[in-house]
Parts: C-alpha cells; sequence; structure tokens
C-alpha cells in the first residue's frame, strides 16, 4: 500500500521542501500539492528542488487545470522533471474549479479537460 501526504506551497519554500523530505523519511510514496496560483507558491519550482533533495518521493499536483496552465508547456515541465530526475512526477489534473473562481473566472468543460489530458500525456 502506499500512502501520500499533501502539502500547501505556503512561503517559506524551504519549509516545503523540508516536510517532503521527511515525509519520504517516513514512507510515504507521494506528495501532492495544491495548485492555486492566487493562493500558493508556484508548485513546480517546488517539485524541482522536492526532487533534487530526494531519492525515492513522487510529487505532483492536487490538482492542476487546464484554464490556468498552458497545456503544452504543462507537458513540457513534466517531461523537463522526468528526465532530470526519473519519472518521479504525478498530474492530478481537473477543470479548475477553485484555482478559476477564486478570480471570476469559469471552470473549463469536460471536453476541454479531456483534450488537455490528450496533449499533456
Amino acid at each position: 500500500m502506499q500512502f501520500g501526504a499533501v502539502l500547501q506551497c505556503d512561503a517559506p519554500s524551504a519549509r516545503t521542501v523540508h516536510l517532503a523530505k521527511l515525509a519520504e523519511a517516513h514512507g510515504f510514496s507521494h506528495v501532492w500539492t495544491f495548485d492555486s496560483h492566487i493562493l500558493w507558491q508556484e508548485p513546480y519550482v517546488l517539485y524541482s528542488r522536492i526532487l533534487n533533495e530526494t531519492k525515492r518521493i513522487t510529487v505532483g499536483p492536487m490538482v492542476t487545470n487546464p484554464a490556468t496552465r498552458d497545456w503544452a508547456v504543462t507537458a513540457s515541465t513534466y517531461a523537463t522533471l522526468n528526465e532530470a530526475y526519473g519519472n518521479r512526477t504525478i498530474c492530478g489534473i481537473g477543470r479548475g474549479d477553485s484555482a478559476v473562481r477564486v478570480g471570476g473566472g469559469r471552470p473549463t468543460t469536460l471536453a476541454t479537460l479531456r483534450e488537455s489530458i490528450r496533449v499533456i500525456r
């Protein structure tokens, strides 16, 4: 059985990295973060730091969305992290309800979500 820890990307970022290292040391397999650019720090920057300072942990958002993230940039980010750190990322993805609504926007449609997943893969 695998267990993951969910971390907020609150400042200071060094604390989030430290908590991820503790999660790995205590046997967790995954570290998830939220991806809301208005509420927290940039998770993908933190993923590179976490992956650099750990050996086994898998990182990813819980969840990202195709409304606030360009699909091709998301795909490139994952490809780069996986090339550099060895396939230790995972992508939770949704319509963008909280990340988009907090800024007054509308979440994507299910059709857009499906297409974004295809492109990112």
